[in-house]
């Protein structure tokens, strides 16, 4: 038996992988439903990777799960909502006819016997014994709160329904997308982050805002209602009930005052988390892997998605982590003398949905 943890598109992923190879022993456990975590985006939310139908030319869709799929040709857009890619895990899940346990809390994960796992799904202690656990839990449903007040952005549902001008907290992607949105609205925004820049010169689109994001901030520019504060690093967001004022206080020691609480874009955390017995975590907060993305704690409890890390290389986007579901199947495969199915592995890799050598990850731009 293989327990995947998760019906977002890292599980659903490595469940066709696993289906196509011939293996029926497996099962699918989502705490509510599949795709869930693009059902529950802001609605002006859209992808920032670019979908595009290129097959014929041996490219996949960057935002495709599998070889022969892409949401640009099923939607028809470049950019889609979480709703649309939602649809788009549930439609593959209904087509490979995934065993998909919706509405299933995983509780626990613990090692009881040799080679075996028990998960248990019910307070009670109800479960199943498995002999491989893969943990495909995301981030969005994990946000980071560090401070005592703030809307974090995955509490927004649309961005139309936040009045007044607003502070932002935080200098990534979703403070970007939140500035932008709030500012169509006709919301002025001041955004404070501790960075030196908003933009920078990275390459890796892990570590910088994505060319999507740049071109509809600099869309907003004439409309001037964005203002930037870098190297302003917040500590903490308290309330004055006299004045019913939000104050948030930054490092250098500023305090500034809002009427509006602010909203706080610090981030997701690993969805791992949840399981954070069965893995190492290193000093950023990630779980330790070995090379095949293996717990180096727990034999056979694998990690795939956003939370993956191989040394300075970050898979936090689909087209990067759907690369490693291949590594994950082989082992498994190979460990538990499953069925193989030597033209899937081809077909992956042609699609270079295999990435088993990291060297090719470290790469510059000459222009």
């Amino acid at each position: 038996m293989i327990t995947i943890i998760g019906g977002g598109p890292a599980g659903i992923g490595m469940g066709v992988l696993l289906k196509q190879n011939g293996i029926d022993d497996f099962i699918i456990l989502e705490r509510d439903q599949v795709g869930s975590t693009f059902f529950q985006w802001p609605e002006e939310t859209r992808f920032i990777t670019p979908s595009f139908t290129a097959h014929g030319f041996s490219y996949l869709d960057l935002n495709a799960i599998l070889p022969d799929t892409s949401p640009a040709y099923t939607f028809g857009k470049e950019h889609l909502s979480g709703e649309e890619y939602g649809e788009y895990l549930c439609m593959i899940a209904e087509h490979y006819k995934l065993p998909v346990s919706e509405n299933t809390q995983v509780h626990k994960v613990e090692k009881r016997e040799e080679k075996k796992y028990w998960v248990q799904t019910s307070e009670k202690g109800d479960g199943f014994f498995s002999n491989s656990v893969i943990i495909a839990c995301g981030e969005f449903q994990f946000p980071k709160r560090p401070f005592k007040y703030g809307i974090h952005y995955g509490d927004v549902t649309s961005w139309k329904e936040i009045e007044g001008d607003r502070i932002i907290i935080g200098g990534g992607e979703s403070a970007a997308d939140a500035a932008y949105h709030l500012n169509k609205e006709g919301r002025k925004v001041d955004v404070y982050y501790s960075a030196k820049q908003w933009f920078d010169i990275e390459v890796d689109p892990s570590r910088t805002l994505s060319p999507f994001t740049r071109e509809r901030l600099e869309s907003t520019k004439a409309l001037n209602g964005i203002f930037e504060h870098p190297m302003s690093r917040a500590i903490s967001v308290e309330k004055d009930d006299e004045k019913d004022m939000f104050l948030i206080q930054f490092e250098n020691g500023d305090v500034v005052e809002t009427k509006w609480e602010p909203i706080i874009c610090t981030g997701f955390g690993s969805g791992a988390k949840q399981f954070k017995e069965l893995f190492e975590w290193n000093e950023e907060g990630l779980p330790i892997l070995t090379e095949k993305d293996e717990s180096t704690l727990a034999p056979s409890v694998y990690l795939i998605g956003p939370n993956v890390r191989q040394s300075n290389t970050i898979f936090c986007f689909i087209y990067k982590f759907r690369q490693r579901f291949a590594i994950i199947a082989e082992d498994i495969i190979f460990h538990h003398n499953l069925p193989r199915n030597q033209d899937i592995f081809e077909l992956y890799k042609k699609s270079a949905m295999y990435l088993d050598d990291l060297s090719c990850c470290e790469k510059g731009c000459a222009c």
